[in-house]
């Protein structure tokens, strides 16, 4: 049982680099593109749609719309294109990969938190 779980977290990190690597070729079709951009975000980003100490829906978020948002994101990228990422997301370091992704994320949530301001300054 422990030892799915280990290769199913594997399988799952190497989904999410492929993700990051489809959204930063320029080959990928822009839908496909963006919704890998966002599912690989939202599963490098420590900030969830719904919290995780909410008891039963805080980790259904991660359990459901994570492997749901890979699914659907993997469908819309050509299949010759995925085997190619697949190849080059296996030979990918983890933590590089992770760490691009977290500060693109940074750089994503101030750009959002600067135009909210932006918006809140322009009503007043």
């Amino acid at each position: 049982m422990i030892g799915r779980l280990r290769q199913w977290a594997r399988a799952l990190k190497r989904e999410i680099i492929l993700l990051w690597l489809a959204a930063r070729d320029p080959r990928t079709p822009l839908g496909a593109k963006l919704l890998c951009g966002l599912v690989a975000a939202y599963a490098l980003s420590p900030i969830d749609l719904i919290p995780d100490f909410i008891p039963v829906l805080g980790l259904l978020d991660d359990l459901v719309l994570v492997p749901a948002g890979i699914w659907l994101a993997l469908r819309l990228v050509p299949a010759d294109l995925l085997a190619e990422l697949r190849l080059r997301a296996e030979s990918t370091p983890w933590p590089g990969a992770a760490r691009k992704a977290a500060w693109a994320m940074v750089g994503a949530w101030i750009a959002i938190a600067a135009l909210a301001g932006y918006a809140v300054w322009a009503r007043v």
